[in-house]
């Protein structure tokens, strides 16, 4: 028992040291198994201005992390000209990706490509920093060919950038207008140039169509007689009585018995009783559902046509006053059916624009179509071409809507003592819509620059100008270059120059005392405006310090 107890001890340790080795090597496999790698090449460090270079990240991580890349003019010195697809491998349980940019530059230099940032699941990482060499292109000068320098063009700002929206707008009007003239035009043709032929064709042209029509093979005896009787009416209505169309039978025939006892018709009795018998005969067709046999509806119709021919030739030859009357009622009826010509493409156009409208509504939403259309300062901001330039000394590398423009102004005797320059870019002002502001200042003894005092430094300038309530946070501060400084941001009330109303801002700044020197960015932007703050967010992220590390 002595013996067996010892057993039990001696093997208990043992047991938990095995176990312990299982549980490290499976925590090393889950790290090893979870853990991501990054990394980012190029395919050349050295290339003529303007030339391509692919800069590719490469990234291996889980299958259930979510991997963001970096976009946007992230690569500044370089500038961004493509932006590839992700190619995605799947190796087990992991993700290999494959991200790559187009880079270029456009002046001569050594250049670094700073740190990207890879967002792996709640992770972050940064890519190592890579330098390039961009060459000049050697150019003969002796061979080159010079020209003079051409002069300035004015040229009118458009009141929306109309280029990005023109197919929206033309798609569907070509669209309506292939559809109106194919079903609407081949039938206005024909029907204008049936309207140009005079009655008594015209009637006879309607009895050749009944013919065609073959209604009376196809048991249609109503449709059959009720065109056979609107041919007879609207021939009379044209040529003898105006209101045929709407009489009833017994109407149409006293009145062409009026007009036979007036003289104004030289029409035989016995053809009035013929026309009256197939009206009736019609108007049983069509009211009580007779069907006559295909006997005498032939016969009708020969009746019918035996009664316009009779009626043309007893019609007497119209006198010139009538012919006048005649002309002038013409002109009456050409120009109503011009009005409506008009009054048709005018509604078309109405609604084209309408349909249009409620599209754009519908897929961009109502503020982006009225700001489009009625425009909008800010959003115009947005979508100009963004200029990319270094301001000051020590550099600052900023992207900006606008170029920024100097502030010019003397330093006084003492100033001078301490300050080896001090340059100011703006763009707007503190009050107004958007403000932009790039400040450098260099010294010159070697000086050790107190961010905090420089931040209270601006924001009492800000309540100089006219600022009120301002409230700020500050947060410690990296470019993808490497430049550390100290972020602010918060808000404040400003009264508006021009529309002397009170508005609420949002403001950002960036402090640096870079190179021997200090750097301030600032922009403030209305805090209502749906524009603003992207166009704040992308200009503070642009920022850069030349030779940073």
């Amino acid at each position: 028992m002595k013996r067996n107890f010892k057993n039990i001890i001696i093997d208990a340790p043992l047991l938990i040291g095995v176990r312990g080795m299982l549980l490290i090597s499976f925590l090393l496999l889950f790290a090893e198994m979870s853990f991501a790698q990054v990394s980012a090449t190029v395919d050349s460090t050295s290339i003529k201005i303007g030339e391509e270079i692919r800069y590719k990240v490469q990234v291996e991580a889980d299958s259930t992390q979510i991997v963001v890349f970096p976009e946007g003019q992230t690569f500044t010195p370089l500038e961004v000209i493509e932006s590839y697809k992700i190619d995605t491998a799947r190796n087990g349980n992991r993700f290999g990706l494959i991200k790559e940019y187009a880079l270029t530059q456009f002046d001569s230099g050594q250049y670094t490509i700073p740190r990207q940032k890879i967002m792996v699941g709640e992770q972050v990482f940064y890519t190592d920093s890579l330098n390039v060499e961009v060459r000049d292109v050697l150019v003969d000068t002796t061979k080159q060919k010079m020209f003079e320098i051409k002069p300035l063009v004015d040229v009118n700002a458009s009141f929306f950038n109309w280029k990005k929206y023109i197919w929206w707008v033309l798609v569907p009007l070509v669209l309506l207008g292939m559809i109106a003239y194919f079903v609407f035009r081949k039938k206005k043709r024909k029907e204008a140039k049936e309207e140009e032929l005079p009655p008594y064709e015209r009637a006879m042209l309607a009895l050749q169509r009944i013919d065609e029509s073959h209604l009376l093979e196809k048991d249609s005896h109503k449709e059959y007689y009720s065109q056979l009787s609107e041919t007879a009416r609207r021939y009379i209505d044209e040529e003898v009585y105006d209101h045929a169309l709407e009489s009833t039978t017994d109407e149409l025939i006293i009145r062409l018995d009026e007009e036979i006892k007036s003289g104004a018709l030289n029409l035989d009795k016995n053809t009035i009783e013929e026309l009256k018998s197939v009206l009736k005969t019609a108007d049983m067709a069509k009211f009580a559902r007779s069907k006559p046999d295909i006997g005498t509806a032939k016969a009708d119709r020969n009746v019918i046509e035996r009664v316009i021919n009779e009626t043309k030739e007893a019609i007497p030859e119209p006198t010139e006053e009538e012919l006048l009357a005649d002309e002038e009622y013409r002109k009456i009826v050409a120009e109503k059916k011009r009005r409506k010509k008009i009054i048709f493409g005018s509604l078309a156009g109405v609604s084209v624009v309408a349909i249009t409208l409620i599209v754009f509504i519908a897929v961009k939403g109502y503020d982006l179509v009225k700001d489009t259309l009625l425009g909008h300062p800010t959003k115009e901001l947005a979508e100009t071409e963004w200029i990319t330039s270094a301001y000051g000394s020590p550099g600052v590398t900023i992207s900006t809507p606008k170029v920024l423009i100097r502030n010019n102004f003397k330093l006084t005797e003492q100033q001078k003592q301490v300050l080896k320059g001090n340059e100011t870019f703006v763009y707007g002002g503190l009050l107004g819509d958007f403000f932009i502001s790039v400040s450098t200042v260099s010294f010159n003894q070697k000086t050790q620059m107190d961010l905090e005092k420089a931040v209270e430094g601006a924001i009492g300038g800000m309540e100089a100008k006219g600022a009120k309530n301002i409230t700020f946070k500050t947060d410690e501060y990296q470019t993808l270059g490497g430049a550390k400084g100290l972020k602010v941001y918060g808000s404040m009330q400003k009264e508006n120059p021009v529309t002397k109303k009170t508005q609420k801002g949002d403001y950002f700044m960036l402090n640096f005392a870079e190179k021997g020197g200090f750097q301030q960015i600032m922009v403030v932007y209305n805090s209502e405006d749906r524009y603003a703050k992207d166009i704040a967010e992308r200009i503070i992220n642009s920022v850069e310090l030349r030779n940073a590390k």
